[in-house]
């Protein structure tokens, strides 16, 4: 039998799990739901759950809540490519071509200047 703290971090999994199974299959309504809930019980926030939300925010026309996700995904982890592609997606949408434009230049040129 598990304990009310193993209870709560399989509730966690599960959750996380099925909002697995619905990006996947393609399911962003279902995905968000389920990767929503996951948020709210994560004491860590984890960058696939919000960059995986972020795209079926995308995916669901509703790039102000991608954006959003999309910059908590860059706090997760700074450096990660898919954080300045969800944003600059987010921006493209909203409108704002020059901003996700200026996003993939300045990560760019982070990059080559990291590699250099």
């Amino acid at each position: 039998m598990l304990s009310p703290l193993g209870k709560q971090v399989q509730n966690i999994l599960n959750t996380k799990k099925f909002g697995d199974i619905a990006f996947r299959d393609k399911d962003f309504k279902n995905t968000i739901e389920y990767y929503s809930k996951s948020v709210v019980m994560m004491s860590v926030p984890s960058a696939t759950v919000f960059a995986r939300r972020a795209f079926s925010y995308l995916m669901s026309e509703q790039a102000e809540l991608a954006l959003r996700d999309a910059m908590q995904v860059q706090v997760c982890i700074p450096d990660w490519p898919t954080s300045f592609y969800l944003q600059a997606l987010a921006l493209s949408k909203l409108r704002m071509e020059t901003d996700a434009q200026d996003m993939l230049n300045d990560f760019a040129a982070s990059r080559s200047t990291s590699i250099a």
